[in-house]
C-alpha cells in the first residue's frame, strides 16, 4: 500500500473514531486496525503520536475553512464602515459559514466539526487566536472594536466561537437534514446576538472587583 494511501486511511479512521467516541477514548491501536493496517507501528511511523495524528486531522480541513474565512473578511474590510448591527452580523457570518460548509462535506466534514468542539472545550477562554495570519485571530481583531471593553475582557468573542462549534457539532452528530441553510442563518443570528450582548452594571462591577484582586 502506498504511503499516501496509508496516511489518508489513518486520518480518515482517526477523525471518525475521535468524533464518535472522543479524542482520548480511542486507542492508537484501534485507529490502526480501523484503517486496515496490519503493521502495528504504521501510525507511529507516519504521525509519531496522538497529537501528531490529531494535527493531521485538522490539517485536512483547515486550509479550506481558512481560505473561505479570509475571503469573507477581505470582503468585509473592502466594504468600509458599516452600521454596528450590520457589521456584527457580517462578521458573525464570516465566523460561521466557512465551518458550517463542512456539514455538506462527505469527506469527513461532519466528523471534523465534532472533533473541533472537543478541542475548544480544552482551551482557555482567551484562545484561540491561531496567530501567524490565521483567520480566527484576524476575526477577533475585527470584532473587538464593535464590543464594549468589558465584553472583550470577558472573552465574549471566545463565547461566540465556542457557541458556533458547539451548535455545529450538535448538528453534525445528528442525521443529515435538508434545512442546513436555515440552520446556518439562525446560528449566525444567535452568534450576532452574543456579540451584541450588553455587559450589565453588575457584571462590570464584579469584573472590576476580580481584576483588582488579581
Amino acid at each position: 500500500m502506498a504511503a499516501e494511501t496509508t496516511v489518508r486511511r489513518l486520518v480518515d479512521a482517526a477523525e471518525r473514531l475521535f468524533a464518535e467516541r472522543g479524542i482520548d477514548a480511542v486507542s492508537l491501536r484501534e485507529i490502526n486496525a480501523a484503517a486496515g493496517q496490519r503493521n502495528s507501528t504504521a501510525l507511529q511511523y507516519h504521525f509519531g503520536d496522538r497529537a501528531g495524528l490529531l494535527k493531521a486531522v485538522l490539517a485536512k480541513h483547515r486550509p479550506e475553512i481558512e481560505a473561505r474565512r479570509h475571503q469573507l473578511l477581505d470582503e468585509y474590510e473592502a466594504r468600509g464602515p458599516l452600521p454596528p448591527a450590520q457589521a456584527r452580523r457580517t462578521l458573525a457570518a464570516a465566523l460561521v459559514r466557512p465551518a458550517a460548509a463542512k456539514l455538506a462535506d462527505p469527506d469527513g466534514g461532519r466528523a471534523y466539526l465534532r472533533v473541533m468542539e472537543q478541542l475548544l472545550h480544552r482551551m482557555p477562554p482567551g484562545l484561540p487566536d491561531d496567530g501567524g495570519g490565521g483567520s480566527i485571530g484576524r476575526w477577533r481583531e475585527l470584532v473587538a472594536p464593535l464590543l464594549p471593553e468589558a465584553a472583550v475582557r470577558l472573552h465574549q468573542r471566545f463565547m461566540a466561537i465556542r457557541m458556533t462549534y458547539v451548535e455545529l457539532a450538535r448538528r453534525a452528530g445528528a442525521a443529515p437534514a435538508r434545512d442546513d441553510r436555515l440552520f446556518t442563518s439562525h446560528l449566525i443570528d444567535v452568534v450576532t446576538a452574543v456579540l451584541a450582548g450588553e455587559v450589565s452594571d453588575e457584571t462590570a462591577r464584579l469584573l472590576a472587583e476580580r481584576e483588582q484582586r488579581s
